[in-house]
């Protein structure tokens, strides 16, 4: 079944197997996304995980990160604006506080959040979530690999969350 462990994200599994139910039997799942994204633009998504991480350890990320804003000087790409995310739920209007930290990267127009888990089996997980929006994709924009396109938002957010320094590690144990 879909419930195995082995099967991180089925959520999109089952989203695929949707569109591909609705495809005209000539076009290919490749052809249906380039046109899309020709037209609307393309979304990067990727995210890294770093499991196992000491609780303690993975505060002090968090702590670092919320004093991590930075204004602009001559550089443009010395202004990162760094918020916390809050969940307002769109039925009750309650509000869930501390769900996460957005670092935006204006000058690029890319983001990468934050946030912390404790599900997993030992010690704190942090999850990075990389983004970027593409509105006039070229070529080689519909053809690039995510995680490859993302590496260098990745790596300036793993500089800035200074893991290296604070967990003693930079490199994700899963990227999706």
């Amino acid at each position: 079944g879909t419930g195995a462990d082995h099967v991180r994200e089925k959520d999109g599994l089952w989203a695929l197997l949707a569109w591909l139910s609705v495809l005209d039997p000539g076009e290919s799942v490749r052809d249906v996304l380039h046109a899309h994204w020709t037209t609307f633009g393309r979304d990067l998504y990727c995210r890294y995980d770093f499991e196992a991480c000491d609780p303690a350890q993975a505060a002090l990320v968090f702590d670092h990160l919320r004093a991590a804003s930075r204004q602009g000087g001559d550089d443009d790409d010395a202004l990162v604006v760094v918020t916390e995310f809050e969940y307002v739920d769109p039925i009750d209007h309650s509000v869930t506080k501390n769900q996460g930290i957005v670092v935006e990267f204006p000058a690029s127009e890319e983001r990468a959040v934050f946030r912390l888990s404790g599900t997993g089996s030992e010690g704190a997980t942090i999850r990075l979530y990389l983004e970027r929006y593409v509105a006039a994709p070229t070529q080689e924009d519909l053809e690039a690999a995510p995680a490859v396109v993302l590496a260098d938002l990745a790596a300036r957010a793993i500089a800035l969350a200074d893991l290296a320094a604070l967990l003693g590690r930079t490199e994700p144990d899963l990227v999706t």
